[in-house]
């Protein structure tokens, strides 16, 4: 079997085993389910973490080596400013899409629930802790958090709020790289292209065991969740996946075939590895290092250009979070009654994009920043509560629909520059 087949398998086997158990051995009657969750757990943490440990070496070697490269030419800033272009373009329809989705199909309208229950809810609770702290902060203190004092301790906290800070030291270091190193093949450039293969090693060994690995995290969320994973808040959640679809299907196909003037379905199809890979550990990080490898290997694109775009993209580009924060607020707002004016739905576009950009690329990164557009707005927090069960499930929808859109980029972006203008060297104009 293909390495993607047997991924498909694991996932698939994960959601049959693990509602057969959720109806016919509930923990509860058959104790020893405790035991195979637990292994299950562990198998999945393991390769979790296999992905996760190279991610910042991976992430600071490509970037550093795809600036460095780019900066050597005149390439940089034609390269940064249409990938910037195509991100910022991307987003702002995925979020328009959404909430004329949400606009349309009221999923909202007439949902009953207990309010006081709902403010008990543990997710809750640790979301409103969340939230406060972050109002507590002034606004410059986010501007000066993107620059690391100690970029060591930035990297050491990473999964902590801080890999967009790491990505900025990654890009300046890079850049001053290209300024000083005048010889080629420099100890320095052989050390990091060394880090950015060897972790690549590392990850081809986690994806032995990847079959296994997805299998043990999708049984264990379908043994607790059981169907309702699926079902929960089911209008809100067709909802989600109905905007992903027309996003990926539609809007990304008409870029790639104006723009780049390639066979979206063929294209789509040599991406499947990365997208089962995003849709089954919901993290884009932890999907970047077969999203690079896609790119390079599969899709051949310029390592120049799919190293800087798909490692900024990872956290930068997250299409498919800013489209869900959309439909997220609009849909809280019609549970709660809140009537938004035209101009307040345009802030939600403008926000839920700024959003998505700044979106951790971990599970569950999106729950913060929607918590903190919620009272931006006026809606009730407490009311992620009925999200929380369907949130999983759509985490992964929305991480494939971002990696997607940073190998489409990573296209565009490629198709807009002649080999010959990437091979050319000069000074740096951007």
């Amino acid at each position: 079997m293909k390495q993607y087949q047997k991924l498909l398998l694991g996932f698939v086997l994960g959601i049959i085993v693990g509602l057969i158990g959720y109806y016919s051995f509930p923990e509860k009657s058959y104790p020893f389910m405790k035991t195979v969750t637990d292994l299950c757990t562990l198998t999945g943490a393991i390769f979790l973490k296999m992905i996760f440990m190279v991610v910042v070496p991976l992430l600071v070697s490509a970037l550093m080596l795809g600036v460095y490269e780019l900066g050597k030419g005149r390439n940089l800033g034609k390269v940064a400013a249409k990938s910037l272009m195509y991100t910022v373009a991307l987003s702002v329809i995925a979020v328009m899409l959404a909430v004329t989705m949400t606009n349309i199909m009221q999923p909202g309208a007439g949902v009953e629930f207990d309010k006081e229950a709902l403010a008990k809810n543990q997710g809750v609770i640790s979301i409103n802790k969340n939230v406060q702290l972050a109002q507590n902060k002034p606004w410059t203190t986010y501007i000066t958090d993107l620059i690391p004092q100690n970029p060591i301790d930035s990297a050491a906290r990473a999964f902590g709020g801080e890999i967009i800070a790491v990505m900025v030291f990654a890009l300046m270091f890079g850049y001053a790289m290209s300024m000083v190193i005048k010889e080629e093949n420099h100890p320095l450039v052989r050390m990091l292209q060394s880090i950015f293969d060897i972790s690549l090693k590392i990850i081809d060994w986690a994806m032995r065991l990847a079959p296994y690995g997805i299998f043990a995290i999708v049984f264990n969320t379908t043994y607790r969740m059981g169907a309702g994973f699926l079902t929960n808040v089911a209008y809100f959640a067709a909802v989600v996946v109905l905007s992903i679809l027309i996003q990926q299907l539609v809007v990304y196909s008409a870029f790639l075939k104006i723009f780049a003037k390639t066979n979206p379905w063929e294209f789509f199809k040599s991406c499947k590895e990365a997208y089962v890979y995003a849709f089954s550990t919901a993290s884009s990080n932890a999907t970047l290092p077969i999203a690079l490898e896609t790119a390079e290997k599969t899709l051949k694109l310029p390592p120049k250009i799919s190293r800087f775009v798909l490692t900024c993209g990872a956290s930068a580009n997250q299409n498919g979070s800013g489209l869900y924060e959309g439909v997220v607020l609009l849909f809280l707002a019609q549970v709660f009654g809140v009537n938004l004016s035209i101009e307040q739905q345009i802030i939600v576009v403008l926000t839920a994009v700024l959003g998505g950009i700044g979106t951790a690329g971990v599970p569950g990164g999106t729950l913060p920043i929607i918590a903190i557009l919620c009272v931006n707005v006026g809606v009730p927090v407490e009311g992620l509560g009925l999200i929380l069960g369907v949130d999983r499930f759509l985490d992964m929808c929305r991480t494939t629909l971002n990696v997607s859109g940073d190998l489409v980029i990573a296209k565009l972006v490629s198709a807009s520059v002649t080999e010959e203008e990437l091979n050319a060297t000069g000074s740096i104009d951007c």
